[in-house]
């Protein structure tokens, strides 16, 4: 039985593509996941299963919440490992960071670094970005509703072919915690 943690994108913000939690626990149950828990409202939901990857996982998921919400939502899945790697592969001083302070943008794809090579990241300092095996950090210092980087980082041009969800340091690390393998 692996332990993955689920990421949909774009919901519950700003009014439109409402998914109680109660409704998406309800969703994976009926896929025959266990141990299925939510975090926040913000889109992250735990669980386990014994069959599919993490790119079939998201496929099936991504088509149950369509059918159940009548709207399509991005859904990136992750097991412990990789979440794990995240979180220790981190390039910026996370513990001496405010959790606002630092950001991890999961991709559904590895990206090339070609991809953001455009970028004078100069121009946006102090706040920086670094990538990762399928995400990229972002150190924003005063924020991400305040940070340039980010919203350049945001353009779809950047994006393209891949799902990209970003998530704070407090959640990267609570997702960590949520998927840790228990003993027994």
């Amino acid at each position: 039985m692996t332990t993955y943690a689920a990421l949909l994108r774009g919901i519950n913000v700003g009014g439109s593509k409402k998914v109680p939690m109660a409704d998406l626990r309800a969703v994976l149950e009926s896929l025959g996941y266990d141990a299925v828990r939510t975090y926040l409202q913000s889109g992250q939901a735990v669980f386990t299963s014994e069959h599919g990857d993490e790119e079939s996982l998201a496929a099936e998921l991504t088509q149950a919440i369509g059918k159940r919400f009548g709207f399509g939502v991005d859904v990136i899945v992750r097991d412990h490992a990789c979440l794990r790697a995240v979180a220790d592969n981190c390039p910026f001083p996370a513990a001496e960071l405010e959790a606002r302070q630092l950001h991890a943008t999961y991709f559904s794809a590895p990206v090339d670094g070609e991809r953001f090579a455009e970028i004078d990241q100069a121009a946006f300092r102090p706040e920086e970005f670094r990538l990762g095996d399928r995400v990229l950090y972002l150190y924003a210092p005063n924020g991400l509703g305040r940070s340039k980087l980010a919203e350049y980082l945001a353009k779809p041009r950047l994006n393209k072919g891949v799902i990209a969800t970003t998530r704070n340091w407090n959640t990267v690390v609570k997702l960590v915690e949520l998927t840790e393998p228990t003993a027994g």
